[in-house]
């Protein structure tokens, strides 16, 4: 039973024209990067498949959908908010992004799994249940936690979130739902501009100063996330995770370094054996200079599959 590695050649089709910087080439980075570290040798790949209405359904609203797939251009582009465009081959790649997750969920619950890593795109923790925004169209982890919850009957899950912009989709969606527990560390001051008034009792929220780097990232872990997950007992963690936090990576500025996606990787990895059976999903979020974003992926997964 090998740890499951997901993707698809159409999440590299979408794309939001040139300079954007959720560009294509940030799935073959992550590729990359996990082949020549040798990582895929220890995973088993999978093709992502498409989300179903029901499936999106179990975190978006009906007409949301409708509205979303009525917009895809025949050429060129649709602008869906000042930094998100949509092209004729977005829609199928969000659907294959939110598909990738609920597979993850259910190969990882089913037991054909130890855990699961998406290396998809368009991300998806900005989505709202009624809106896109923030280069985001479906907000994957999220369709992935309800199929858990709805599908499989799970009755507590954690989300993670540790993008150096705080999941403000994935909160829209989850903040009055006592099943799942959020936690989330962001840059202050930054897209979207909200986290540091949690809008639910199941929010754990740490916004952090810019130049911020490693002890306080680690401190907000250890005394705001780690006792949280304790006490709530997940059976399932699911993470977003993003690499925008890095310090090589200026779409924000908190200074990380890959040795603390190790770090709090191993942290979730402990908490997964004490109270989830081990089981995780991890889905791609943000990370936007190829480097930093192949190199610190390659270390969430590296202790993700145990081949630390």
């Amino acid at each position: 039973m090998l740890p499951a590695y997901i993707s698809h050649s159409d999440c590299i089709k979408h794309e939001m024209g040139d300079q954007h910087p959720e560009c294509p080439e940030r799935i073959g980075a992550v590729n990359d990067q996990l082949l020549i570290k040798g990582l895929l040798d220890y995973m088993q790949p999978y093709d992502a498949p498409l989300a179903t209405e029901h499936q999106l359904a179990q975190a978006h609203s009906s007409l949301y959908i409708h509205e979303l797939a009525a917009q895809v251009p025949t050429e060129g582009y649709a602008q869906i908010d000042p930094d998100t465009k949509i092209n004729q081959y977005s829609y199928q790649a969000a659907l294959r992004a939110a598909g990738a997750a609920v597979l993850a969920t259910d190969l990882v619950i089913t037991g054909k799994a130890p855990v699961g890593f998406c290396n998809v795109r368009p991300p998806g923790h900005h989505a709202e249940r009624a809106a896109a925004g923030g280069f985001c169209f479906f907000n994957n982890i999220v369709v992935g936690i309800r199929h858990a919850l709805n599908e499989h009957g799970l009755e507590r899950v954690a989300l993670i979130d540790f993008d150096v912009h705080h999941g403000n989709g994935s909160e829209d969606i989850l903040y009055d739902d006592p099943r799942v527990l959020m936690c989330s560390i962001f840059e202050e001051g930054l897209y979207p501009f909200c986290g540091s008034n949690p809008r639910g009792a199941n929010m754990i929220n740490v916004g952090l100063p810019t130049r911020s780097c490693s002890a306080p990232f680690r401190e907000a872990v250890e005394t705001g996330w780690l006792p949280a997950l304790e006490a709530f007992k997940p059976q399932m963690l699911f993470i977003s995770a993003g690499f925008d936090a890095h310090r090589e990576d200026d779409m924000g500025n908190l200074g990380l370094v890959e040795a603390d996606y190790e770090w709090v990787t191993r942290q979730l990895v402990q908490v997964a054996a004490r109270h989830c059976q081990g089981r995780i999903v991890s889905c791609l979020e943000g990370g936007y200079v190829l480097s930093p974003l192949g190199r610190s992926a390659a270390a969430h997964v590296k202790v993700l599959i145990g081949a630390d």
